[in-house]
């Protein structure tokens, strides 16, 4: 076993990572760039390196200066996580070649697995079942055009390289086809510097369903599989294991294809086969695909560990280190049900926009497992993925787990910018997710409940209002003579709101409007007249109400002068990133929805549209350009 290794990564997966090896008693290196030099995953290991500034490609995809860290610090072998430089096989290769350890697959098994044409037909001599589509190496547009008619729309348009829904589009007619396909292939080449793309047919009751493998690079094993259909703009949300439907027979059958997928490249490590399965009619035997192979460990681990007890990293750093598999397969089995659940700094009612900020409070259950790479007062920037947290957990059967995610997720407490938390919440109560019908379009179909903005209730409001104004001790600032009602300053979403509060013996009224309702002290909170308690947090000049919908409420300074905000004659931008491309130019004549801006943000592209029909008056920006939130990029002609 190593003594050293140096972690490749940041946030929850290098935290989690260094977990692991501190039970095993191996020491741990860390890098950062200058964004990230407080961050928990550099408190978490026992050394640190700065890398360089913020951006990946100055800091985190610099492999040069990661494997100069290793031998510095006399790391032995390298962990790259997922993400950055985890696929990269040119990077394995000179980790080799330095003397160092990968602690991953060999450089070759990337390789034929990294592009998906070529997968796929490697997949294909291995017996593994592919989704019928083209992956030539012809990229004409005219050509795949073509390709798109014969194959039968709808199509999914999707990079050849990486991953994580970067460079897919789903097309459902012809007319359709070259701005989508434009579209992706710039996505493509930002996030891979490869615009290659291939086509597949798309399956209209599709359920993604992953086969968590393990190999030795020598022989391999299955640890079950993973649902992962809850997904959004083709990225996950919720995540279970085992799947449910599924039956031995189309268990072993999954499993078995991708043993024989890992096997035949040779696999060492943990790696992922996803399947695209028909969920129209039950899970069949004959109704799964191989759509790629993740040659990394999955952000999505935990439901396999909790549901096998198997610790993947620690499997990992055996294996690396020169040693066959741990156990065979007729030694591995399923034990209960698991649910992840990935919280997001996001704007849900926005489009699930990703968001940026200070964490005023973060709080979780104790009954749950939580991954997470940030603490109270970290910042979430606009130079990483905004993920906040995964919260796993585990119980006996999929309705006593799904009950205790649930539970876990109403638990959960974020203060100082906008999650997916109510998001969750909603999708954990899903009725037919209850039930088990999941395929990749639930929340496409119910999105109008799903990503509804949260409701300000007379409660909601109330206990804002209490918890801005009114000191812990029961009637501090208040004279008991003084029955009258005081109004007190809110805000919410930039409009004022007409709150009254009045102290009352033991307990106050709070007006809203001509609603009243009456609240009192409780240990934990604030108990309403409905029975419920409700806690709330004040952070600086604001409050935030937790709940299903965590609400945040602005306390405006009564001096302050509000500005005024733009109009529908100016776009804006609704998150700080980098300006990919400007399709117009002054004088130009556009109409309502027509592409003016394409925006890089949290490593995604975002097309900004003309609010309205008229005239370019003036464009702000250039392609390359960074921009801060809110900061007005294009301007039209006042009406």
């Amino acid at each position: 076993m190593f003594t050293k290794i140096l972690i490749a990564n940041r946030g929850e997966i290098a935290v989690r990572i260094a977990k692991t090896a501190r039970a095993l008693g191996v020491q741990t290196v860390a890098v950062y760039s200058d964004a990230d030099a407080d961050a928990l995953h550099v408190r978490s290991c026992d050394e640190a390196v700065r890398l360089g500034p913020a951006p990946v490609a100055d800091s985190y995809l610099r492999g040069d200066l990661i494997i100069a860290a290793a031998r510095q610090t006399g790391a032995q072998a390298i962990h790259p996580g997922y993400g950055f430089l985890s696929e990269n096989p040119n990077f394995v290769d000179e980790v080799e070649k330095s003397g160092l350890t990968f602690i991953g697959p060999s450089a070759d098994a990337i390789r034929k697995m990294g592009l998906k044409d070529a997968a796929k037909a490697l997949m294909e001599k291995a017996g593994v079942p592919v989704v019928p589509g083209y992956h030539g190496k012809n990229q004409d547009a005219g050509h795949l055009a073509k390709e798109a008619e014969q194959i039968g729309y709808p199509v999914l348009i999707k990079a050849v390289a990486g991953g994580g829904g970067k460079g897919m589009r789903l097309v459902e007619r012809a007319a359709d086809f070259a701005e989508n396909l434009a579209s992706a292939q710039a996505e493509a080449r930002t996030a891979f510097g490869n615009a290659d793309v291939l086509i597949e047919k798309y399956i209209t009751s599709p359920r993604h369903i992953e086969v968590q493998v393990f190999g030795d690079g020598r022989k391999a094993v299955h640890l079950f599989e993973r649902d992962c259909s809850l997904q959004r703009r083709h990225q996950k949300v919720i995540e279970e294991a085992p799947a449910p439907g599924m039956t031995e027979e189309v268990r072993a059958a999954m499993g078995a294809a991708a043993v024989r997928a890992a096997e035949a490249i040779g696999y060492a490590g943990a790696g992922t086969i996803e399947f695209i399965v028909d969920g129209a009619d039950g899970l069949r035997t004959d109704g799964f695909w191989f759509m790629e192979m993740n040659t990394r460990l999955q952000v999505e681990h935990p439901v396999t560990e909790a549901i096998t007890g198997v610790d993947l990293v620690a499997w990992q750093l055996h294996v690396a280190a020169g040693n066959p598999l741990p156990v065979a397969q007729e030694e591995l089995e399923v034990n209960g049900h698991a649910f992840e659940a990935r919280l997001y700094a996001e704007d849900v009612p926005a489009g699930f926009l990703p968001a940026t900020g200070h964490l005023a409070h973060l709080a979780f259950p104790d009954d749950a497992r939580i991954d997470t790479g940030v603490l109270t007062g970290s910042e979430i920037s606009p130079w990483y993925d905004p993920m906040i947290a995964k919260i796993t957990v585990h119980r006996s059967d999929r309705a006593a787990a799904l009950r205790a995610l649930h539970s876990a997720l109403a638990q959960t407490q974020v203060a100082g910018l906008t999650t997916n938390l109510g998001f969750l919440q909603r999708l954990a109560a899903h009725e037919g997710f209850a039930a088990g019908k999941v395929d990749t379009g639930v929340i496409a179909r119910d999105q109008e409940h799903l990503c509804a903005s949260p409701d300000l209730t007379l409660a909601t409001v109330g206990v804002a209002a209490l918890t801005a104004h009114v000191k812990p001790q029961p009637h501090a600032g208040f004279a008991l003579w003084d029955t009258p009602f005081q109004q007190v300053p809110l805000s919410h979403g930039g409009e004022d709101l007409d709150v009254w509060i009045r102290a009352q013996d033991a307990a106050h009224d709070v007006a809203l409007g001509d609603q009243v309702m009456t609240f009192g002290h409780a240990a934990d909170g604030w108990r309403a007249t409905d029975g419920h308690i409700r806690q709330a947090l004040r952070h600086g000049d604001q409050v935030t109400v937790f709940g299903l919908d965590p609400i945040t409420f602005d306390i405006p300074d009564p001096l302050a002068r509000g500005g005024t905000m733009a109009g529908g004659d100016d776009v804006q931008a609704p998150m700080p990133g980098l300006v990919q491309s400007v399709a117009v130019a002054p004088g130009a004549s556009v109409s309502a929805g027509d592409r003016m801006i394409v925006l890089e943000a949290m490593k995604m592209e975002h097309v900004l549209r003309a609010p309205r029909d008229g005239i370019v008056a003036e464009v702000r920006v250039r392609a390359g350009d960074q921009v801060t939130a809110g900061a007005i990029l294009v301007s039209l002609e006042p009406t």
